[in-house]
């Protein structure tokens, strides 16, 4: 009787596919009608026909067959991306005309409450349309990404002009860094060049990047590297948004115009202690990287700094240590 055929793709590999393949990577082949009702093993470019023998398939090696599938997997992804991207360019202008309300849309309403830009370009205009219509308050998180590099440096340009018209019009601009990118030299060019009320602060971790003009809009990330955005005009999001960055900044430290130098407290820093408050949690060296702002290595190096400076000579006793020295106590009584 023959086995009923498993139906599935090929990035789909089942257990009976699973275990027919680690039988023929044992054995150096099987035979073809084993193989006939899971077609996901050839699909997936895992098993070939023997050149010597018709009745038989040989396995590929999985360091072969790893990768390529790996790439059709890739493709796939970057297909549906795209395919998003398509849909938000088509259907995006669309929102703008004029219809019955609809989910996210109040009654009447000549904006959306909420609305998707997708691209650079598009996201910029519709930040610089919000700022035209502010007169008294932007509201803006910038974390570590899209600070450096020229995509820091373009970021800085679009944004002067915008930000000068809001300050000459008596406006004001609060600003929240993390302290990884305070020594920049465009995060501090930027703040001396503009000209009216303008304050920064910051602190070692931010959520993601948040404008808020005004607290009746606000503009946050909709993915991972920048190329969607989320304008929001909901109330009571934006009222959230507001409160989450007045929190912050009451912890922040500020930066300009007046600066304040955070104190070295028994031997330890400022970073280090934000990583000792991180390696108390139990946070890996990326994790903390990460939440910081900075890469593995430097991370890494400030908790050997850390650890030599408290005696430790190992992990586990260096979080001992950290709890037993008092340091992150010290550090609320300073605030």
């Amino acid at each position: 009787m023959t086995a009923r055929a498993h139906h599935h793709g090929p990035e789909e590999l089942c257990e009976a596919g699973l275990e027919l393949y680690s039988r023929a990577l044992r054995e150096g082949h099987v035979p073809a009608r084993d193989a006939a009702a899971l077609p996901c093993l050839a699909d997936a470019g895992l098993l070939r026909p023997d050149v010597e023998n018709a009745d038989r398939l040989r396995p590929v090696a999985p360091s072969v067959a790893l990768p390529r599938l790996l790439r059709g997997s890739r493709a796939r992804i970057a297909d549906e991306y795209r395919r998003e991207e398509r849909l938000v360019e088509r259907l995006e202008p669309l929102l703008r005309t004029g219809g019955p309300p609809a989910a996210g849309t109040g009654a009447g309403a000549d904006t959306p409450m909420l609305r998707l830009h997708s691209g650079t370009q598009r996201i910029n205009q519709a930040i610089t349309e919000a700022m035209e219509e502010a007169h008294r308050e932007v509201l803006a998180v910038q974390s570590h990404t899209g600070l450096v590099g020229p995509r820091g440096e373009t970021a800085h340009d679009v944004a002067y002009d915008r930000d000068q018209r809001l300050l000459d019009r008596g406006g004001r601009i609060r600003t929240l860094f993390q302290h990884t990118v305070v020594h920049l030299p465009t995060v501090h060019a930027y703040s001396e060049r503009l000209v009216g009320d303008t304050e920064a602060r910051c602190l070692d971790e931010l959520t993601d990047r948040l404008l808020v003009m005004d607290r009746t809009v606000a503009f946050i990330p909709a993915d991972d590297d920048g190329r969607l955005a989320l304008e929001v005009r909901h109330p009571a999001l934006v009222t959230y948004f507001a409160t989450t960055f007045e929190r912050l900044w009451r912890l922040a430290t500020p930066m300009y115009p007046q600066p304040v130098r955070r104190p070295t407290l028994n031997g330890v820093t400022p970073r280090q202690r934000a990583i000792a408050r991180l390696l108390v949690e139990g946070h890996t060296d990326a994790v903390i990287a990460d939440r910081l702002g900075m890469n593995v290595r430097t991370a890494r190096d400030h908790i050997a700094k850390l650890a030599a400076t408290l005696g430790s000579g190992s992990r586990v006793q260096l979080g001992f240590l950290i709890a037993r020295s008092g340091i992150l106590e010290l550090e609320e009584t300073t605030r």
